[in-house]
């Protein structure tokens, strides 16, 4: 074969190859440029679209002809944009990669169930509008945001979606407008008031897949989960986030399985006299509350007379908890990737719990019995150990934050507890996580020998038990009020 032969062939294989690269890129530069176009399109109607719904906020008729004041049995505010927007005018493959993310990994079965589902939140503030906002950027196209409250300069620390320039507009509101930003296709009604016991306030929950009680006011906050709870109505509730400042203490749970949340409790001993016990998922925080307290009035309004009336309604109360902002947006992220989850059809049924190591807390326990029978030379000791498994878990995972008490506080791989002062019966605030070999030495030097804590362990460690002994007590009294 000549070498002019396969110079023609290696010349006609080269141009085909060529012409192919040159009849892809075409293809693929036609599709960027189609998609291009088609992206600016719906930036451009988006851009429209909100052109209207952007200027300021009026109560009352003339707001797109609907009366967004504040009523009990108002009618629920409908989109304007859904007179221009419908599901099927938005091009489907924007829509998809939109969601891409969360089609990987939850596939075309879950998405269509979440996209196709209807969540009613309760409650539009730091918890409720995080949640709202995940849950309209994981796919669910359907929401109802109710709220009675307005938007104050205080909210804008932790609101998903407020601005300066919402302040002075319903809560619901400033949402409705970030999120429409977001997925304009997207059906999101908002209802400008407060949700309450009785036939109108419970019709707007028909039909939701899930309702978020995103609600601070507990007879409010009884009566939702009670009737979601009656009416087979899927409810999360979202617990105290106020005064918390700790986000590894943050988890999801059964109500009837909280622990450490003043809320939380006071939720519980009311649903349990409505015959509700369990059932409702929560999302909460086992820290134990600091002492941060309501905050006070200024003297000036308990001059002007009654400071009740300063509050919206009559059982809401007029002071408010501090709260870092982070918290609620925790509090509201849990609560959307639970409800989406279970929505997608692949339901987080086992949450773990962050704090109860039962097992480690009854290895602490029965180690600090022996020390104790050791000690007073008392056989029975052993199997009544002063302490029982919740004060063993909140002396080691709250009290000591899972580490030593001794510094420079290390964690320890074993560690054991042990009484500290001789002279004082075992108690949370009389008792010290060490290791095993620290604690047998404190047992023998200290407990049953002449020295004293400090004189062992340093004037450090005796500074230190007694800042743990002043908290512990603390939150005993707390407990006891």
């Amino acid at each position: 074969m000549s070498s002019s032969n396969i110079s023609l062939r290696q010349t006609i294989a080269l141009t085909a190859v060529g012409t192919a690269l040159v009849t892809t890129g075409a293809i693929i530069g036609g599709q960027a440029i189609r998609r291009y176009a088609r992206t600016e399109k719906l930036k451009e109607s988006v851009y429209e679209d909100f052109k209207e719904s952007d200027e300021p906020w009026t109560s009352g008729p003339g707001n797109g002809d609907v009366d967004l004041s504040l009523t009990d049995n108002g009618p629920v505010r409908t989109d304007p944009s859904q007179r221009e927007w419908e599901k099927g005018q938005f091009d489907e493959d924007l829509i998809r990669e939109q969601l891409s993310r969360n089609y990987s990994f939850l596939g075309e079965e879950g998405m269509a169930k979440l996209r196709n589902s209807y969540v009613v939140i309760v409650g539009c503030g730091g918890v409720g509008s995080w949640c709202a906002l995940m849950l309209l950027r994981s796919g669910v196209e359907r929401l109802l945001l109710i709220d009675f409250d307005m938007t104050t300069l205080s909210s804008l620390n932790r609101h998903a979606a407020a601005t300066m320039e919402d302040v002075g507009t319903p809560k619901v509101e400033a949402t409705r407008k970030y999120l429409k930003k977001i997925a304009p296709w997207a059906r999101i009604d908002t209802k400008v008031g407060l949700w309450k016991k009785g036939e109108a306030s419970e019709s707007w929950l028909e039909g939701a897949d899930w309702v978020v009680d995103a609600i601070d006011n507990v007879p409010t906050k009884v009566d939702l989960l009670a009737h979601c709870h009656k009416k087979n109505i899927k409810v999360f509730a979202s617990m105290g986030a106020g005064a918390k400042s700790d986000p590894t203490r943050i988890q999801i749970a059964d109500i009837s399985n909280t622990y450490e949340d003043p809320l939380a409790k006071q939720i519980r001993v009311r649903l349990r006299k409505l015959g509700v016990t369990h059932g409702i998922p929560v999302v909460y925080s086992f820290e134990v509350p600091g002492e941060i307290k309501l905050l006070p009035l200024p003297d000036e309004e308990f001059e002007k007379g009654k400071t009740t009336e300063l509050s919206p309604f009559d059982d809401f109360r007029v002071r408010i908890l501090p709260v870092l902002g982070p918290l609620p947006s925790i509090f509201g992220l849990h609560a959307a990737t639970f409800i989406m989850m279970d929505l997608a059809g692949k339901p987080l049924e086992q949450a773990l719990p962050v704090k109860h190591r039962w097992k480690l807390y009854d290895r602490l326990e029965r180690g600090l019995a022996a020390k104790e029978t050791k000690l007073t030379s008392d056989p029975t000791m052993s199997k009544r150990c002063p302490l029982n498994p919740d004060d063993i878990a909140y002396i080691f995972e709250d009290l000591n934050l899972g580490r030593s008490s001794l510094p420079p506080h290390h964690v320890q791989t074993k560690p054991a507890l042990v009484r500290w002062y001789k002279d004082q019966p075992v108690s949370s605030w009389n008792c010290a996580v060490m290791s095993y070999e620290e604690a047998d030495k404190h047992l023998e030097q200290v407990l049953m020998g002449s020295s004293t804590g400090e004189e062992l362990w340093g004037k450090e460690a005796e500074r230190a038990m007694q800042k743990r002994a002043q908290e512990a007590k603390r939150v005993f009294e707390w407990r006891l009020s």
